[in-house]
């Protein structure tokens, strides 16, 4: 089965409310007068991080990655579950956990240690307070509505080419994300629907407008990126985990960001880009399988 074969039959599962039929970054779950955001991301060995990693890098990235699921809700992190895999270079591990933990003031709660093979993996469960209700969905785009993205896309791939290729670039949008927590938060009670850019920056817009029932229309031009003589790469590569949101289109927009689009109704397919329709079948972005 491909992942999203795999994830279709899940969905018989999920029927609870709180899953969001499985077509959203985080969990959300009311529960004792709050709104609970919960989250699961696992990073293995030689696909999400290069085998030579410092672990310290690794653990950063493995807390930053769900963190980033929290900001696309605005969400306020309330503290981690780490699933480790033991090996070479915990001692590098914990000290990269204790500072990205610091860093974001988050607490560790809990989880689970074992030993396996080779290739190693690690999960993280990250839970959140909403600070906006309704937490924002992939689901709530609005014709009419401008398409925004925050940041430059692409620097995550320049800096994968460096560690792999020897190019010159800097490597810490790769290799140490920052989740836009602060940005999430205040981003939570404008946008019409939101998530955060892992995939690449066209599969997540196919993404939101699939689950949103809407057309989104891209000015590939308007799309900030590292390196514009590999713009392509940039829309597609993935790592950034910066916020893709809609949003009335003439909001004031308490954070910096670029309006890349407009959302349409849906009877043009569900992306264009420069007016040319494109579906996953065209390689909008990562994927496993």
């Amino acid at each position: 089965m491909t992942e999203s074969d795999f994830i279709a039959a899940l969905r018989a599962l999920a029927v609870d409310p709180a899953a969001r039929g499985l077509a959203d970054d985080a969990a959300v779950l009311e529960f004792g007068g709050e709104t609970l955001v919960l989250t699961h991301d696992v990073l293995v060995e030689g696909v999400h991080v290069l085998p030579a990693s410092d672990p310290a890098d690794i653990a950063w990235k493995l807390v930053a990655v769900n963190l980033s699921d929290l900001a696309a809700k605005g969400a306020e992190p309330v503290g981690i579950l780490l699933g480790h895999m033991l090996g070479d270079g915990d001692e590098r591990f914990l000290q990269g956990l204790h500072a990205v933990l610091d860093a974001y003031g988050v607490p560790l709660l809990g989880g689970d240690t074992v030993k396996g093979g080779a290739q190693r993996s690690w999960g993280v469960t990250a839970l959140g307070r909403a600070t906006h209700i309704p937490a924002p969905s992939r689901s709530g785009a609005q014709v009419g509505d401008g398409v925004f993205v925050t940041g430059t896309l692409g620097a995550a791939m320049l800096g994968h080419a460096a560690l792999t290729g020897g190019a010159e670039a800097d490597t810490i949008a790769y290799l140490r994300p920052t989740p836009l927590l602060a940005e999430g938060r205040a981003l939570a009670p404008l946008v019409s629907a939101m998530m955060d850019v892992s995939d690449g920056v066209l599969l997540d817009a196919w993404r939101l407008a699939s689950a949103s029932g809407v057309t989104l229309e891209l000015d590939s031009a308007a799309i900030p990126v590292a390196d514009e003589a590999r713009r392509g790469e940039c829309l597609r590569w993935g790592d950034d985990y910066q916020l893709l949101f809609t949003a009335p289109a003439d909001a004031a927009l308490p954070v910096a960001a670029s309006r890349i689009g407009t959302v349409a109704a849906h009877d043009s397919g569900v992306l264009r880009l420069d007016g040319h329709p494109l579906s996953p079948d065209d390689g909008l972005g990562y994927t496993h399988g």
